[in-house]
């Protein structure tokens, strides 16, 4: 059918409609349908069975235009396609670690996916001081085999080339080019950012070596296609529970630099780490659920440099450096020494991108709900001064960041001195 946005009506004979959906609902099934959506792109809806609620299904439309910003913002449906792709992808690289698909309409810029229904969205259970005992250990996984397996260290370059001509994805590549490294390090209509920080956020966007340096990594971001990343993997896209996990949302996928994704994951991780000083009150609690999350980004860092080494060594058949390349004495040190300085370089790069995304959600059009959730303004702009000192920390040292413990003490240390903000003033 012709390409038309549905609504919470129009969508219950559309899904009755479709011969794929059979097997997930009778064709007499009283079907109810949710408008649930709260991105910034696109609509979302639970269609369920009435009689059987265990029969249910997300079903994901595109509109032809930014939602958070209005039908003038015109934007493509193609999006869609990319988010699909990208979900095939991962359900064949990592099965189990993204939603299921049942049916897919280009025409109608629509995926129809599993509902997962007992998970969070990782932002909320976060924020709840949820322990997650498994994440570490599926993220990392997640991350190092996608990561690894559409690179040049595992595809030929016929294959790779083939690949990354799918993703060719402009029109959301403009949007993150623009809303992550470009306006919200100046002056921009769109960006938003609470008054009680504006020094902060000043003088960031005068700080000519931090804009340099978000220059240099938004060049890497345009032209460094390493990998088939999501780019836009924060802990909205993640939904889980304490034994499963599942990356949804890659409609902004294509072929770019890997440390844009794992800088992503680990600053959202550290903001919701900020976010407790207006979320959790008591210092004691709040301290130790800190420090849960400083180890969890140690461990999926070290987890998924381990795993991504490991498999370099058992599947190193891409035409970047080919098994004969290192056959000669001394050739298997030089490998391990080429290895440790990418993973060192990708390293680094998690540190500049997480960095200057850190910026972006404090001072840019899309803030992160962790923090904006907390109502106070003045508890509020604890959270936001802490993430803009240590993203613009993160961002101009990331090339002398070494190990992921650098990063972690940086973020402790502009925790302490809140601390002694607090001690001083009490």
């Amino acid at each position: 059918m012709a390409y038309q946005a549905l609504n919470e009506q129009t969508i219950l004979d559309y899904i009755k409609s479709r011969p794929a959906l059979e097997s997930i609902f009778p064709p007499d099934a009283p079907l109810t349908a949710k408008e649930v959506g709260d991105g910034n792109l696109n609509m979302v809806y639970i269609v369920q069975n009435a009689g059987a609620p265990y029969q249910s299904a997300i079903v994901k439309q595109a509109l032809p235009y930014l939602r958070i910003l209005g039908e003038s913002w015109t934007l493509t449906r193609e999006r869609m396609r990319f988010e699909t792709q990208a979900l095939l992808q991962y359900n064949k690289l990592t099965p189990g670690l993204a939603p299921a698909i049942y049916d897919v309409d280009d025409e109608m810029s629509l995926i129809v996916m599993e509902h997962l229904n007992d998970h969070l969205i990782m932002r909320k259970a976060l924020v709840a001081r949820q322990r997650l005992p498994h994440f570490a250990d599926h993220v990392s996984t997640f991350l190092a085999r996608n990561l690894f397996f559409t690179s040049d260290l595992y595809l030929t370059g016929l294959a790779k080339k083939t690949l990354l001509a799918q993703y060719i994805n402009p029109h959301l590549n403009k949007i993150q080019e623009d809303f992550v490294f470009t306006n919200p390090l100046m002056a921009s209509p769109e960006n938003q950012w609470n008054p009680l920080v504006d020094d902060e956020v000043q003088r960031v966007r005068t700080d000519g070596a931090l804009k340099i340096a978000a220059a240099e990594l938004k060049a890497g971001y345009m032209t460094h296609a390493q990998a088939l990343i999501h780019s836009d993997l924060h802990t909205g896209s993640i939904m889980l529970n304490a034994q499963d996990t599942r990356v949804i949302d890659p409609e902004f996928a294509f072929f770019g630099p890997m440390g844009f994704d794992v800088g992503a994951l680990l600053e959202n991780l550290i903001l919701n780490c900020l976010s407790h000083y207006g979320h959790t009150p008591d210092p004691d609690v709040r301290t130790e659920y800190q420090n849960y999350l400083l180890a969890m980004v140690r461990d999926i860092w070290q987890q998924f440099a381990h795993k991504f080494e490991t498999l370099w060594v058992e599947n190193n058949q891409g035409e970047l450096t080919p098994p004969q390349y290192w056959h000669y004495a001394g050739g298997e040190e030089a490998f391990a020494e080429f290895r440790r300085r990418y993973l060192l370089n990708l390293l680094r790069d998690t540190a500049g991108y997480g960095g200057v995304k850190m910026l972006r959600r404090m001072m840019g059009v899309v803030g992160v709900w962790d923090i904006s959730s907390i109502e106070d303004t003045s508890k509020r702009a604890v959270a936001e001064r802490l993430a803009i000192r240590i993203g613009a920390r993160w961002l101009k040292a990331h090339q002398q960041i070494n190990t992921v413990d650098d990063l972690i003490a940086i973020v402790k240390e502009e925790m302490a001195v809140q601390e002694t903000r607090v001690a001083v003033q009490g």
